[in-house]
């Protein structure tokens, strides 16, 4: 990994208490990515900010720096939780919050809850009762658990809205302003806002619920990071699978997630893949939360080494060390190009994106190159990467859900196991 990404800013220079120095020098931290060194400095003076900068970038650790040190500052004897608040758009990306909070606390006294849907219903019910200090979760269990009274938002101190254009996409802004408003005023608490746009809904966002925030930009010349190498092919619609099997036999990725357009797509290629000798899994929007946390944590661990996956299962995945995305089928939002591309390059290292024009799918090419700002190099499809390559028998419906470990009867959860690798943390998102 290169360290061209970190500024010369250390982070034992900043106003940080000695506790956090510790954790961050156990976490193996001592320069500051330029998205810490520009907020850093003004958040642990007070100011609220609104930033901006590529994922991957280091986001996570400015937030919860600040967030920390705000709280170690108030030598209130009557303190009353929970004081801080930190949303995510989803459950994977609340987790890996959860997970560097740890990590940076370690020399804190701080309790943390992690609150998200899908699972864990009684247990997370009974730890934001407890005296928590800090709550991480998505917006929809968190207004649930409010509601029934298990907290109060009287004497929240800190807010952090992370990834607030995902909060848009998603449909969650109804819910976030929901939860700002039962807040004590925007000046009596340090917000914090970190977004890969700041768009203009954005701004309105945060004007409307933060103190003067500070607007923070970390602009690359491209809108895509230059530590990604971009590659196309123009395969036929029958040269697909062949090329994505040539594909991943020249370039051997260490880790690699394949994007596609529906879950009927992904499990055709899990069966090709499969049948080529090709370890992968499927994720899928409608897999279930436990399932689902049982595949990533494979991916972590190395024990996977493919991921295919659609837009809307990938959103708010954060895994480092992703040498290779390939777009087997191109997005039909330019957005999503940029957000899926991104899974790879993460905070300094370099990755490689090769991409599919198809016969069905090629007219987003133009849309996608506008946005970027560049014209991606499309590649010569030579006969050596369009191998032989074995077919699958024919499933049924019923047997693909047998191969999940799952009853015919209920209702598929999208995912199959085979391989996957090792994210680090959200800091580094």
């Amino acid at each position: 990994m290169k360290k061209t990404h970190l500024t010369a800013t250390q982070f034992k220079n900043l106003e940080l208490s000695p506790p956090i120095i510790r954790g961050l020098s156990d976490a193996g931290f001592t320069y500051c990515s330029p998205i810490q060194d520009k907020t850093l400095p003004l958040s642990l003076r007070g100011k609220d900010i609104a930033g901006q900068a590529q994922t991957g970038t280091g986001k996570t650790a400015a937030f919860l720096l600040a967030t920390f040190q705000y709280l170690l500052n108030d030598e209130n004897e009557q303190i009353k939780n929970p004081r801080a608040l930190i949303l995510a758009p989803t459950r994977e990306l609340a987790i890996q919050i959860h997970k560097d909070a740890l990590l940076l606390s370690k020399h804190l006294n701080l309790n943390f809850a992690l609150i998200y849907g899908g699972t864990s219903y009684k247990a997370q019910l009974q730890k934001i009762r407890s005296n928590v200090d800090i709550i991480i979760g998505t917006p929809g269990r968190i207004i649930d658990f409010y509601k029934q009274k298990a907290f109060t938002l009287d004497h929240i101190q800190v807010s952090v809205l992370d990834e607030a254009d995902r909060m848009f996409d998603l449909g969650f802004i109804k819910d976030i302003r929901f939860l700002l408003r039962r807040m004590p005023a925007p000046e009596s608490r340090l917000n914090l806002l970190f977004s890969a746009t700041l768009s203009y809904k954005v701004t309105e966002l945060a004007y409307e619920h933060m103190n003067n925030p500070e607007l923070v930009r970390i602009k690359e010349e491209q809108v895509t990071s230059k530590a990604i190498k971009q590659s196309a092919f123009c395969p036929s619609n029958e040269q697909k699978i062949p090329l994505l099997i040539g594909a991943l036999t020249f370039r051997q990725p260490k880790r690699a997630i394949i994007f596609v357009n529906t879950k009927r797509c992904a499990e055709k290629l899990y069966d090709y893949l499969k049948v080529n000798d090709f370890d992968s899994a499927v994720l899928s929007g409608d897999v279930a939360q436990d399932r689902r946390e049982k595949l990533l944590k494979k991916f972590q661990e190395n024990q996977l080494t493919m991921l295919i996956a659609t837009d809307v299962a990938a959103r708010g995945l954060h895994i480092p060390d992703v040498s290779h995305v390939i777009n087997y089928d191109l997005p039909q939002d330019p957005e999503d190009y940029v957000h899926r591309i991104g899974r790879t390059a993460r905070f300094g290292a370099e990755g490689e994106a090769i991409s599919f024009i198809c016969e069905e799918y090629a007219y987003s090419m133009p849309d996608i190159e506008t946005f970027i700002g560049q014209k991606i190099p499309v590649q010569k499809i030579t006969q050596e990467w369009l191998p032989e390559i074995k077919k699958p028998q024919r499933r049924t419906k019923n047997k693909f859900k047998r191969s999940l470990g799952r009853s015919p009867n209920r209702s598929s959860g999208g995912v199959q196991q085979t391989g996957i690798s090792s994210p680090k943390s959200a800091i580094e998102s």
